[in-house]
């Protein structure tokens, strides 16, 4: 069982509410689909819960929710506080625009808020005076500078990313992939560290162009961070509806690298609207909201190996690996465990 939060690494508590899955401080769950996720503290994100691990958790989450009196719910969507302070999400059947914000308001708002305090902090320490000015600048740099994700090529070697990086990543329209487009992206091949004879740079950036489903693992990686700033609930609506008028995450992306077609000029450079960094927001939103949902979709399908790379990655352990590895009548006892859960509601 993870514990720690597949995006930012932290660890996302635990609860003596739920005997069979004591994780987490909020947890959302969806009787009817069977889906359960632990809701990050910190970055405000949903991680889905391995396959194996769900089933009995929804069962006694779908009782508790009842079962308490401190609750607030809709047609669609409840909320409810256990005394031990477990909060719980019950997802019913929600427009896709009402999951959404749920799903997403409140962590775009908080994603917003840190870094209007971090940049007033800055800049604020800008006006220090220029007797500092070198050291500011060299806060500036070394944050530029900082890895903030790191993701997996189709060869399954760890590339790398700073914010750098992250800004220059761009969406190209092209002919040469299955899906008409690629994400090329700069990165280092190492970290930088201590060593004995001083500190070790992580080396000079190089490219690399990813597709298909490894190039929207890694956009989900890197536009949290692009979308620093977040997004209000009425940028969440519009990304919605932008997601449902593609149908697909990968076609959403196809049309976001199509739409930027040549470099507009400004009026002091040119702009590259390839750029990630460079598309409205609200596109932005869309792209990493659907990057996630495509990855929760293929870890639902039963392409479980990426939802394992990932835990990997957060708990730097496999202990989950055996439960990954389905066997052939799986549908069979999803079907069977989908039909109890219903029948006991």
């Amino acid at each position: 069982m993870y514990k720690a939060c597949i995006y930012c690494q932290r660890k996302l508590g635990d609860n003596e509410a739920v005997e069979n899955f004591p994780v987490g401080r909020r947890i959302a769950f969806d009787q009817e689909k069977g889906r359960l996720w632990v809701v990050c503290e910190r970055c405000r994100r949903w991680n889905l819960s391995p396959l194996d691990q769900r089933w009995e958790a929804i069962e006694e989450c779908e009782r508790q929710f009842h079962d308490t009196n401190h609750r607030f719910s809709t047609d669609n969507i409840g909320l409810a506080r256990l005394p031990e302070g477990l909060e719980l999400v019950r997802i019913g059947r929600p427009q896709r625009r009402e999951f959404a914000a749920w799903r997403y308001g409140k962590q775009f708002l908080r994603r917003r808020v840190r870094t209007l305090v971090e940049t007033g902090v800055k800049v604020a320490a800008v006006g220090v005076g220029a007797v500092f000015g070198v050291y500011i600048f060299g806060i500036f740099a070394a944050s530029q500078d900082k890895v903030i994700a790191r993701v997996r090529n189709g060869g399954g070697d760890s590339l790398k990313v700073t914010l750098k990086d992250a800004h220059k990543a761009k969406l190209i329209e092209t002919a040469d992939t299955e899906d008409g487009w690629t994400l090329e992206l700069q990165y280092r091949e190492k970290e930088r560290n201590w060593g004995i004879l001083g500190r070790f740079g992580k080396g000079k950036a190089k490219t690399t162009h990813l597709d298909g489903a490894t190039a929207i693992r890694a956009a989900g990686r890197i536009l949290p961070k692009v979308n620093a700033f977040g997004g209000s609930n009425s940028q969440v609506h519009n990304a919605v509806q932008l997601i449902e008028e593609a149908r697909s995450p990968k076609r959403l992306f196809k049309m976001s690298a199509a739409a930027k077609g040549e470099e507009r000029l400004s009026t002091v450079f040119f702009v590259d609207a390839t750029r990630l960094v460079k598309m409205d927001a609200t596109t932005r939103l869309a792209l990493e909201m659907a990057s996630h949902e495509e990855v929760e979709r293929r870890a639902f399908e039963g392409e479980l190996a990426e939802l394992e790379e990932a835990w990997r990655e957060a708990e730097e352990i496999a202990a989950i690996a055996d439960s990954l590895l389905l066997p052939d009548s799986v549908d069979d006892w999803i079907r069977r465990q989908k039909k109890k859960l219903l029948a006991s509601s």
